[in-house]
């Protein structure tokens, strides 16, 4: 059956000595996989096809399983993305995140457009840490695991200040904190900005500018949450990590 769909190459491998097969996030298909067929070779039509963050129209053959690249066109290369070393390590996380928990042939339609104005908002110059944490309470609220943040998850107490659980999935009043040893104190600012990031569309993604303290508290709620509903060893956060402790060292 021949598929024509928009699409973002999320993925991209060596597959033999000329070809390549590319995981595309489409807008009406989920996840596949789609082999492009002479990607690695230097006059070939396909090439910038296959680049990894690539926003595009596909055009494939497809039975069951493996798709073959037919024809497409280029809406968006995104290569700046691939060309500036801190916007490649957090775009490389963003489809990486999506690619490790999105199941094949999965909708994914929300998350298709998620990802596609994320890369917009990185291009934009807008903070990448605040994007990366913005798309993954979207993959949290994709998987089923939208944490609780308005009011106590345990005894439903509305009286802060709140601790975050990521184990209990929320947040904890004072009370409830006590019989949780790994419930993690947040500032004002943290909260208000976890609030804000549960019912955000990265759409809508205005300039954000957050204070270095309150970010340090946002990437830790946020490793936890995922650590612990998602759970997945992702390379590209581990080159993250070590991005981040050059800079500030």
């Amino acid at each position: 059956m021949l598929y024509r769909v928009e699409g973002i190459v999320i993925r991209s491998m060596d597959y033999g000595e000329g070809n390549k097969i590319i995981t595309l996030l489409t807008k009406t298909n989920g996840k596949l996989g789609v082999m492009v067929r002479g990607a690695k070779k230097v006059k070939s039509r396909h090439a910038s096809l296959a680049q990894p963050f690539t926003y595009g129209e596909f055009v494939f053959f497809r039975n069951k399983g493996l798709g073959t690249l037919n024809h497409g066109e280029i809406i968006e290369s995104h290569h700046l993305l691939r060309e500036q070393l801190d916007l490649a390590a957090y775009a490389s996380y963003m489809a990486e995140l999506t690619d490790k928990t999105l199941q094949e042939d999965e909708s994914g339609a929300l998350l298709f457009e998620q990802l596609k104005a994320g890369f917009a908002a990185l291009l934009e110059d807008k903070d990448p840490q605040i994007i990366s944490h913005l798309f993954e309470m979207r993959i949290l609220d994709a998987a089923g695991y939208s944490p609780e943040l308005e009011i106590c998850v345990n005894c439903s107490s509305e009286q802060g200040p709140f601790r975050l659980s990521p184990h209990a999935g929320g947040v904890l009043c004072p009370r409830c904190a006590r019989n949780d040893a790994g419930a993690i104190p947040m500032g004002e600012g943290a909260y208000k900005l976890l609030r804000l990031f549960s019912r955000m569309d990265l759409r809508r993604l205005g300039a954000i500018q957050v204070k270095p303290e309150t970010k340090k508290e946002l990437k830790k709620v946020m490793r936890e949450l995922m650590d612990v509903h998602i759970g997945i060893p992702l390379k590209s956060r581990t080159f993250l990590d070590q991005m981040d402790k050059y800079s500030f060292d």
